[in-house]
């Protein structure tokens, strides 16, 4: 047994929603893409900062959109700064419920961890 400092333990969760199929349709990765759409106003740039290609980038969008029979973005064409890509109002609805959902589960995995793991894992 060492007795130098000890570090905390952490519970660490991933959720996702899926089809029947198992197809990803919605995740952090597509709440983070949703969200760089809104930032930058454009669908190759978000993609860009995620390291993704422009077709990867749709494809997650598509996925989606054909999954639940709703638009989630607005693309206006147009030159000298017009065009652009906008979010739909049930995209933004579907990002922030994503993270509530994300956000309490975590709530309650570090919770429950607390409960069931801290008293094998004291911490000083």
């Amino acid at each position: 047994m060492t007795n130098g400092p000890k570090s905390k333990f952490h519970i660490r969760t991933k959720i996702w929603i899926e089809n029947d199929d198992c197809d990803l349709l919605f995740g952090r990765g597509k709440t983070q893409i949703l969200e760089l759409i809104e930032q930058e106003g454009s669908i190759s740039k978000a993609a860009e900062l995620m390291g993704l290609n422009y077709k990867k980038a749709w494809s997650h969008i598509k996925t989606l959109q054909n999954n639940i029979k709703d638009d989630l973005v607005v693309t206006q064409k147009g030159g000298g700064g017009k065009g652009g890509t906008m979010l739909t109002p049930k995209a933004k609805e579907m990002s922030e419920k994503f993270k509530q959902l994300e956000n309490e589960i975590n709530e309650f995995a570090d919770k429950r961890f607390e409960e069931l793991f801290l008293p094998d894992f004291p911490v000083e």
